[in-house]
């Protein structure tokens, strides 16, 4: 299983909540004799004897995931690449930015004359379940490993008086009924407030406080908070079950002060 690296965190948070993110038109895959870390700073990629990345396919994301669709052989080695153990996918055949990384199945000692091959399936790349909706999910993977086209949604809080899932759409989630309750928009970095932080160590929050207008009746137990990517039905984006249970009456304001909706990919 593959996990994705702080880089493509950080540009896909962007891409939810900020600037959209420009994927490669191709990705490649590449080989380590170490793991390379979420950072890539553990990446050791054998260097000469006709190494080389090589591109790689993926399939159409589902249940979560993208996997490798089709072998990827390397060229063959004209010397010694050492013990390959872990495996990576950049945005470049060099250099470049690394999108995700993970441990092959069996480690395999490359010597002269052997030529690499990595079978279909091997590789894949998942997000795991819960608070993020299986919707961005597959839009994301499809966008950052498939250059599949995913426009920048635009961000809006609400609150449900229900438990959500993975598969809970803005159509679907159980929300306040009149009393003045209404979505509230969060609006880009450097857009009118409030707004969201850019996206730094995996993670972004709200930079100022998000109000929601005062309810003019009551609203019943508030039991989850979501973003969602309009201000009615549209796509939940991401959801919490955690929030505190709360009732709300009549003349009761709803707010997250600066800071307290975290929405991180980890």
């Amino acid at each position: 299983m593959g996990k994705i690296s702080t880089f493509l965190a950080n540009e896909l948070l962007d891409h939810v909540f900020n600037a959209a993110y420009t994927p490669a038109a191709t990705v490649y895959l590449g080989l380590s004799t170490a793991n390379p870390t979420d950072d890539g700073s553990g990446l050791a990629e054998p260097s000469g004897n006709a190494y080389a990345r090589q591109a790689i396919t993926l399939g159409a994301a589902s249940a979560r995931r993208v996997t490798q669709s089709g072998d990827v052989t390397f060229p063959q080695a004209t010397g010694a690449w050492g013990t390959i153990t872990h495996w990576a996918i950049f945005d470049a055949s060099s250099a470049g930015n690394m999108l995700a990384h993970g441990a092959l199945v069996a480690s395999k000692s490359v010597v002269t004359g052997n030529t690499p091959s990595v079978a279909s399936g091997e590789v894949w790349v998942e997000f795991s379940a819960n608070e993020m909706s299986t919707t961005l999910a597959h839009n994301l993977l499809n966008l950052a490993f498939r250059n599949v086209a995913y426009s920048k949604p635009n961000t809006y809080v609400g609150v449900a008086t229900a438990t959500l899932s993975d598969t809970t759409t803005g159509s679907t989630v159980t929300e306040p009924s009149g009393g003045a309750y209404a979505r509230t928009q969060v609006n880009i970095n450097g857009g009118s407030s409030p707004t969201w932080s850019v996206a730094a160590s995996r993670a972004v929050t709200n930079g100022a406080a998000v109000t929601l207008a005062a309810a003019t009746a009551a609203w019943g137990t508030v039991v989850a908070s979501f973003i969602a990517s309009a201000s009615s039905a549209g796509d939940i984006l991401f959801y919490d079950n955690d929030t505190a249970d709360q009732a709300v009456g009549s003349g009761d304001t709803v707010q997250f002060a600066s800071g307290d909706i975290d929405v991180s990919i980890n």
